[in-house]
């Protein structure tokens, strides 16, 4: 969020987004090239100058850093071109961008899996280091408004105060936060995968791949089939078949899979569950773009996308601290007792398809999202409390960090 709104408030050279996105993929770039200049990252036995987790743990910050930086000012370049479209195609450039951006990430899961088996990582970071490095001309040519009139930090922070006051901005991205808060997964699921099931690392990278490959292809299909349906319809269909897939666990647990191997039957029930995903990604996102106020777009966006990330990072630790419940460890369920895992399932699915009871939080579509923005509905109570958790999840997000790093298992996932 400061990200955006650093750009938002301070252009470098007189641009707001081109700039910073140069900066942040150069950041990245060069991070990842002085960690192979400085230290020799192949695999080898009697190899002396690996880098040390100090320097490698720089370097990859230093390199996220500079990712985040160049993704915000991506997400704020299309907030911006989003509301220039017409009213009646307005959501289709979103799509049409996060449809590139994950089938890219679907070329890549594969490709560096195999790149990473065969050569090693040097030949991986060689790879993060040259890609950001060769968009740069790219970025440089791309045009933009060049010194923009530039409101105030002040009249900005006003500005975006006014926004989440709107009931038209607390109450849908309530209903994200909420949301996303309730998806907390199985913690001990991949366990059971390796240990009771014996899955190997490749059958995991598989999972993984085709999870990537039907995100892409959810995606699409809201993107040609779906994006004509009522917002909460979509949240309401998918949320439900959501918790249908995920009770098949249950049936892969007691052993029942209708004759299909195990790896067949959780590749359809883990990838499945990515397709929904995708599907239920756009949505959330069409809805930010227009809910963020004109030459804020960089600040505004980030903060929206934040609250929705900040309750993703929150489930994932009460996710973590549910495996206390139950005794879940490894050694139980190598012994054959899964009855923990068995009721930890049925619970997590649960939790999941309890949050279609908020839907009734989020607008049908971008007609009834306008008519929440009327004056008469602003509360500066609901702009407070939004505020509020918006800190307080991120706030818990950098604990959840700190602590896994000085007292790792803290929070109980060392009992797998």
């Amino acid at each position: 969020k400061h990200v955006g709104l650093l750009s938002d408030n301070f252009p470098l050279l007189g641009y707001r987004r081109k700039s910073y996105m140069f900066l942040g993929w150069s950041v990245s770039s060069f991070s990842i090239l002085a960690l192979l200049l400085f230290s020799d990252l192949r695999l080898e036995a009697n190899n002396l100058q690996q880098p040390s987790i100090p320097f490698l743990s720089f370097t990859l910050l230093m390199s996220g850093i500079g990712y985040w930086f160049a993704d915000v000012m991506a997400d704020s370049l299309v907030a911006e071109k989003a509301k220039l479209e017409p009213e009646g195609t307005r959501g289709h450039l979103q799509s049409t961008c996060y449809a590139c951006r994950f089938f890219g990430l679907m070329i890549a899961a594969p490709c560096s899996t195999i790149i990473y088996s065969k050569y090693g990582p040097q030949a991986v970071a060689w790879i993060m280091a040259i890609l950001p490095m060769s968009t740069l001309p790219l970025v440089y040519s791309l045009w933009e408004p060049h010194n923009l009139e530039i409101k105030s930090v002040r009249d900005q922070c006003d500005e975006i105060f006014q926004t989440v006051c709107s009931r038209s901005v607390w109450q849908p991205m309530g209903f994200v936060y909420l949301y996303n808060i309730l998806q907390v997964g199985n913690a001990a699921w991949r366990e059971y995968l390796r240990s009771v099931l014996g899955f190997t690392a490749n059958q995991l990278n598989t999972l993984l791949i085709v999870a990537y490959v039907l995100l892409y292809i959810g995606v699409l299909a809201y993107k040609y089939y779906f994006i004509s349906w009522s917002w909460r319809t979509v949240y309401v269909s998918t949320t439900l078949l959501n918790g249908f897939f995920s009770a098949l666990q249950v049936l892969l647990i007691q052993g029942m899979t209708f004759g299909l191997s195990p790896f067949l039957f959780a590749l359809g029930d883990d990838a499945f569950s990515d397709f929904i995903g995708g599907i239920q990604f756009l949505p959330t996102t069409i809805m930010m773009v227009h809910l963020c106020p004109t030459g804020s777009e960089g600040a505004s966006y980030a903060m929206f996308t934040t609250v929705s990330n900040a309750a993703g990072t929150l489930s994932t630790a009460i996710s973590t601290m549910m495996l206390g419940i139950w005794d879940v460890s490894k050694e139980t369920m190598i012994a054959g007792d899964l009855t923990g895992l068995m009721k930890l399932t049925i619970l997590s699915t649960v939790i999941q398809t309890s949050a279609v009871v908020f839907t009734f939080l989020l607008p049908t579509s971008k007609d009834e999202l306008l008519a929440l923005g009327s004056d008469s509905s602003k509360s500066k109570i609901g702009g407070y409390i939004f505020l509020g958790l918006t800190f307080f999840s991120i706030a818990y997000a950098l604990f959840v960090g700190v602590f896994n790093i000085i007292a790792p298992g803290w929070a109980g996932e060392s009992r797998m």
